[in-house]
């Protein structure tokens, strides 16, 4: 290198001068050592100055980076943290039912009055079950049940007008049997009369 030549010129040139020397000055001895060892200082020097002085490579700047916009969106407007819900309650019913069915006739009936008679005309005892449909006046119905033993009747004095159903039957080994009497409607205070048999009920006045 150019630097390395500079240094080993300088160092030759000073022992040169330093093994002549001016014999006929009388100047005093330089010490060979501190003088090489100058030189070498010297040489570092400016070899440390020339690497100051060189520029040094400046970094590109960096490359911006592109940021991604986000786009608009809709925002839904904001609904409110509870919803209150309210609800009223329905009575439980059924229309198909009717309530009469499991309703016991009461012994004093509203309404008009009137008597029936139930006679059993068969040989064995038989089990009546008596059913008023429900008045338009008053709403009474429900039902009411009889033993009546063979060739027996019944006088009842407590009930109302109205539209009857009657049921009789027997499990009677003699003569087991099941009949109904359909819908007979009450529209006065007479006596009316149902009359039992093996196949029928026949209601009369």
């Amino acid at each position: 290198m150019k630097y390395v030549s500079i240094i080993a010129v300088t160092v030759a040139t000073t022992l040169l001068l330093s093994a002549c020397g001016v014999r006929a000055q009388a100047t005093p001895t330089i010490n060979a050592l501190d003088v090489q060892n100058t030189a070498i200082a010297v040489a570092f020097t400016m070899i440390a100055q020339t690497q100051a002085a060189v520029p040094t490579a400046t970094p590109l700047p960096p490359t911006p980076t592109p940021i991604e916009t986000a786009l608009p969106t809709n925002t839904a407007p904001s609904l409110p943290l509870t919803l209150e819900a309210t609800s009223t309650p329905v009575p439980a019913s059924n229309s198909n039912v009717d309530p009469c069915q499991t309703r016991i006739l009461s012994s004093s009936p509203k309404g008009r009055s009137t008597v029936i008679r139930i006679a059993n005309t068969t040989k064995v005892k038989v089990t009546v079950s008596l059913y008023l449909n429900e008045t338009a006046s008053h709403g009474e119905c429900g039902w009411r049940t009889y033993i009546l033993a063979k060739n027996s009747d019944v006088v009842i004095t407590d009930l109302i007008q109205g539209c009857y159903n009657l049921w009789a039957w027997s499990d009677d080994p003699k003569g087991r049997f099941n009949v109904s009497s359909g819908t007979s409607c009450i529209n006065n205070t007479d006596k009316w009369t149902f009359l039992i048999s093996t196949s029928t009920i026949k209601f009369t006045f």
